[in-house]
């Protein structure tokens, strides 16, 4: 169990609520000792990240690596190499010009985006945005060509269930580190779909068709647009995001994903 505990220290003295925050932080260790949020063993002082993960398990984060398809940017077997596309890309393009994902979704990555998206772990979105951030440098992303970052959204019931959407907290960390102005009030889930996790590719595809919305759409003519979520699994909520920008009038849509 970790506890994160936070102090206003404005018109008082620094040191003592500096004291009290340590005291506090202490008994809390004591009694709840610091757990990796993926495997769950204790963490050992000063070899974590961030004081969250321990690094057995962020050495086990499988990372994308090319070839990668053109549009979703999974990793080409030998099947796709030709033509660079995936099987699946071939059978049907997404909206969106061109997909990115530093990881594969399984083992570490996928349970602590768990903990992250549904177990009210909020505060892991520092490091695991840091994997975004370091695949877009190394792999020199476009990102300066970019005109805003919009977060794929929350239908609003879901949004007050978890209080908070995990893209979005994505998206401040990348827009700070790139100096480029996130946009979260552009694109509107105004219809609540069922979570793409328990459907068959094609139940998938209906389920979030049309269920995206554009406002302020004068905002979007010939924008160039990154548009962030966690997983990008068939592509459906980010191909389905990127059309209703498009429609809207944006030129360029550019997908990044934690995990694909």
């Amino acid at each position: 169990m970790s506890i994160h505990i936070f102090f206003d220290k404005g018109g008082f003295d620094g040191n003592i609520f500096g004291m009290m925050r340590r005291l506090i932080e202490g008994l809390v260790d004591i009694i709840y000792p610091a757990k990796c949020h993926a495997c769950k063993d204790k963490l050992t002082q000063g070899a974590a990240i961030d004081e969250l993960i321990c690094l057995r398990c962020w050495s086990k984060i499988r990372k994308n690596t090319p070839p990668f398809c053109h549009y979703c940017g999974r990793r080409l077997d030998k099947s796709g190499f030709a033509k660079n596309i995936c099987p699946q890309c071939q059978r049907a393009a997404p909206h969106f010009d061109r997909a990115f994902s530093p990881c594969v979704y399984e083992g570490a990555i996928r349970d602590l985006i768990h903990e992250f998206k549904y177990n009210g772990k909020e505060y892991l979105g520092r490091p695991l945005s840091r994997l975004m951030i370091e695949f877009a440098k190394e792999y020199n992303l476009p990102v300066q060509m970019l005109d805003y970052i919009i977060p794929v959204p929350l239908h609003n019931s879901r949004l007050r269930e978890r209080e908070f959407n995990q893209a979005e907290i994505l998206c401040g960390f990348i827009a700070e580190e790139f100096k480029k102005e996130l946009r979260s009030d552009l694109l509107l889930r105004h219809r609540r779909t069922k979570t793409q996790a328990d459907l068959e590719m094609r139940e998938r595809l209906l389920n979030v068709k049309e269920s995206f919305s554009v406002h302020k759409g004068e905002s979007l003519k010939g924008k160039n647009l990154l548009l962030v979520d966690d997983v990008l699994t068939t592509g459906a909520t980010s191909s389905e995001a990127a059309r209703a920008l498009k429609n809207a009038g944006a030129d360029i849509v550019f997908v990044l994903t934690l995990a694909n």
